[in-house]
């Protein structure tokens, strides 16, 4: 941290001004290889929130390193209750490493409430199966 900025919020409080932390993204999501124990890396991931019978995209973003994509939702878009699914490009993936696979992408419905402040939406894959629940 900037030396600084502990002084600034030192001061913002002594003088009893509201310090707010920003908010952090509303939904994550976590890829694991399920042979390996690994992070799956480079896998696309797509956000889409149900929109009558049709589903419309709202995100798009790519698992890091850890197999990660900390922030999935629009930055700035307040979360609206409903229907919600991620789609994970596993079969890209599993074409990449020169492995077959069953699912060539893996669709995970859920619901979101806007009081709930996060989701994170785990997927555990191998080329053959896979597994998701609500993380935390």
């Amino acid at each position: 941290m900037h030396p600084i900025k502990p002084l600034v919020l030192a001061c913002a409080l002594a003088a009893g001004a509201p310090v707010m932390a920003a908010a952090p993204n509303p939904l994550s999501v976590h890829v694991l290889d399920l042979q390996s124990g690994q992070p799956s890396a480079g896998i696309r991931v797509r956000l889409e929130q149900r929109a009558g019978d049709q589903w419309r995209e709202l995100a798009a973003g790519v698992t890091n390193g850890e197999g990660r994509i900390p922030a999935l939702y629009p930055e700035g878009k307040p979360v609206t209750s409903g229907e919600y699914r991620i789609v994970f490009e596993t079969g890209e993936h599993y074409a990449r490493r020169g492995q077959p696979s069953f699912f060539p992408r893996i669709p995970v419905e859920f619901t979101m409430d806007a009081a709930t402040p996060h989701y994170h939406v785990p997927l555990l894959l191998s080329p053959f199966g896979y597994s998701t629940y609500r993380g935390n």
